[in-house]
């Protein structure tokens, strides 16, 4: 496994907004939480919907279609904690955001 470049420091999405950006075909949820920035898949797992497209409330991110609620940081869905989402590693680097996927 190694990290490759997601975007720029500049490009992320500012505290407490989420926003989708494409890898290596897929799509990653990168969401920033007080501050914190996680990257998660972006598909719901109810429905499939955008998670990047969604809004934080809280510490969690909410989906935008019918408002499941994930652990950005664990990618635990707020309902039930043993279902969750995969996270990815991230790290800034130069001004480059780093993700491993």
């Amino acid at each position: 496994m190694s990290y490759v470049k997601l975007t720029t420091e500049s490009d992320l999405p500012a505290e407490g907004e989420a926003k989708e950006f494409e890898i290596e075909g897929k799509t990653i949820c990168v969401a920033n939480v007080g501050g914190t920035i996680t990257a998660m898949d972006n598909v719901c797992l109810h429905m499939g919907g955008p998670l990047g497209q969604g809004y934080i409330e809280g510490n969690k991110l909410v989906c935008p279609w019918h408002g499941w609620e994930y652990d950005p940081k664990t990618g635990q869905l707020e309902d039930d904690p043993k279902t969750k989402l995969a996270v990815y590693p991230i790290k800034i680097e130069n001004g480059d955001v780093m993700v491993e996927v």
